[in-house]
């Protein structure tokens, strides 16, 4: 285990590996590390943030294309995997999550994507909490943010999270964007106004063509702080309480450790591992805590329940006559040119965000149900098999395409009291008919484009799924063969108002039936937001910051009411 107290301003006393804090947060993911740094900016309080991972000093985290060297790397992915799902034809899929400080912002897509409007708009509603309107936290992205093209109505200048255009282009990208509006879907410059349809290149998380993960941009500045510890390789095995009220954690490192939370612990561990290590503390469904073996300090029906993802539908195409990296890169002279493209100015694949070009369409422009966009394209100039396997060697062009709004729903759990067991995670893709008719009508809406005028040029030949799937029965088998995560996991830990007995923390994200204790991570998402989550999740802790302060504020302005207002003794 590594206390990172060799950091300018750190001191011996200030970095212990336990002892007593303010707050103790759980998790130095996006949303941790934002905790981390926005209530270390009081100086009269002291913060420890626990990682179970490492330093995010691995060289292929910062470099764009490096998440291929991340993800499935035990250095920097917890290696999850999923039950078998009947949905998806009895495959169980990886399910990446970051074990690094930065979490998930270093190793996924880098694309800069808040959702819609009546996203949030819903959060509200449901509840019952103005503050989670899209109104409400359009001011939270903002404060945050550095958006290259500077401030405006819609974006902020100046924040810590710096989103930049791609450094790229390539022919085939901009060919099937033309295609797209030949389809009636229109262009667009920016998904990130509150109404996402259209076609255009993601903005990404990126600082002149290197990845801007959450560590770099809020922790290492904040580290600095006499005032924040931070402690690497540290699994935390359980949350302490004393009858209902949280008084701190539990972890391992080399030795066990026991640090006390004066305030509040606050679980930044996702949508993944926030509610296992409720469930591990006693907070859950009473009789899933008795098999295995915890004792209950609070029933919760809702922990680990209510999982949301997104599903990727990956169809992929072959092309004559326009260069992808498929070719590009297949021999030693290409790669050595893409390489050298990225030492000299950071710019072509290297650069790449996993995926460049992205479409929001609706699955059916004739059913007036369907009032805004339902659908999100991740579009790649590469094909291969699946993920970690080399690139095809002809040219084609993959087209991923999820549904933004699933209604099917699954679960997250506890496998064991064991901190170091796996959880089950099993999401529950395509078992609802909403779900099954989204994925074929997704897939016909992708053949409409490819056989547009503007792509015929290029002859393009489906080669993912295949031809041979045709009928609505044959495309929801097909969406069972090639569906895969798209690694958004939510929801596993949800907010709700008072009266909702399913609901895990309130709206100030507080666990429900228990003092001391927050959760503030994707998993309090009510529904997913229809995009990529990782800013949504940024903005989840920003919002949290601004509760924690507000509560210690006013506890400490009525401790001063009471003392003013206490009678005076006797003589």
């Amino acid at each position: 285990m590594a206390a990172l107290s060799d950091t300018p301003g750190a001191t011996s006393t200030a970095r212990r590996l336990e002892g007593e804090f303010d707050y103790v947060i759980v998790g130095a993911g996006t949303a941790g590390c934002v905790l981390a740094n926005r209530l270390s900016q009081d100086a009269d309080v002291s913060v420890l943030l626990i990682e179970a991972g490492g330093k995010d000093d691995y060289h292929w985290i910062h470099i764009p294309v490096g998440y291929l060297h991340c993800i499935g790397n035990p250095r920097t992915d917890w290696l999850y995997k999923t039950v078998e799902e009947k949905g998806l034809n009895g495959r169980a899929l990886s399910y990446p999550r970051g074990r690094v400080l930065g979490g998930s912002s270093s190793i996924n897509g880098m694309i800069y994507m808040r959702g819609q409007r009546e996203d949030y708009d819903g959060w509200a509603r449901e509840t019952g909490d103005s503050g989670w309107s899209w109104d409400a936290v359009l001011p939270v992205f903002k404060r945050s943010e550095d958006y290259h093209g500077g401030a405006n109505a819609f974006h902020g200048a100046g924040g810590e999270w710096r989103v930049e255009k791609q450094r790229l282009k390539w022919k085939i990208l901009e060919t099937f964007a033309q295609a797209a509006q030949e389809q009636g879907i229109p262009a667009t410059s920016d998904f990130n106004r509150g109404n996402n349809e259209g076609v255009g290149y993601f903005d990404v998380n990126q600082k002149r063509g290197v990845r801007w993960n959450a560590s770099k941009a809020f922790l290492r500045a904040a580290m600095k702080r006499p005032n924040l510890t931070v402690v690497t390789g540290a699994l935390t095995e359980r949350v302490i309480f004393e009858g209902k009220r949280c008084v701190g954690v539990e972890y391992r490192g080399d030795v066990p450790y026991r640090a006390r939370a004066r305030c509040e612990v606050i679980l930044c561990s996702g949508a993944v591992n926030s509610p296992q290590l409720l469930e591990r503390s006693g907070i859950g469904q009473a009789a899933r805590l008795a098999q295995l073996g915890v004792d209950v300090v609070q029933d919760l029906r809702g922990v680990g329940e209510n999982l949301q993802d997104h599903l990727q539908l990956r169809m992929a195409y072959r092309v004559n006559g326009v260069r992808t990296l498929n070719t590009a890169s297949a021999h030693w002279w290409g790669k050595l040119m893409i390489g050298v493209e990225y030492a000299l100015m950071q710019s072509g694949p290297m650069s790449m965000a996993p995926s460049q070009l992205g479409v929001f369409a609706k699955s059916d422009i004739d059913d007036p149900g369907i009032t805004r966009p339902d659908l999100q394209y991740h579009v790649q100039p590469l094909s291969l098999d699946r993920f970690g396997e080399p690139l095809h060697r002809f040219n084609a062009f993959t087209a991923s395409v999820c549904n933004l709004r699933p209604t099917s729903r699954g679960s997250i759990h506890a496998a064991s009291a064991d901190p170091t067991v796996a959880p089950v995670i099993a999401p529950n893709y395509l078992s609802t008919e909403h779900d099954l008719r989204v994925a074929a009508n997704a897939l016909r809406l992708t053949r409409r484009i490819a056989a547009s005028p503007a792509l015929a040029h290029y002859q393009p030949h489906e080669i993912l799924p295949g031809l041979a799937f045709q009928s609505e029965s044959e495309l929801r088998e097909a969406a069972g063969n090639i569906g895969t995560t798209i690694f958004h996991p939510v929801g596993t830990c949800r907010m709700g108002r008072a009266d909702d007995d399913d609901a895990v923390v309130d709206a100030r994200l507080r666990v429900r039936g228990v003092e001391g204790l927050r959760v503030a991570d994707a998993s309090v998402m009510p529904f997913i937001t229809s995009g990529n989550t990782n800013s949504p999740t940024l903005m989840i802790a920003e919002r949290a910051a601004e509760m924690v302060r507000e509560d210690r504020r006013a506890g400490a302005r009525s401790s001063v009411r009471t003392e003013v207002h206490a009678p005076v003794a006797a003589a």
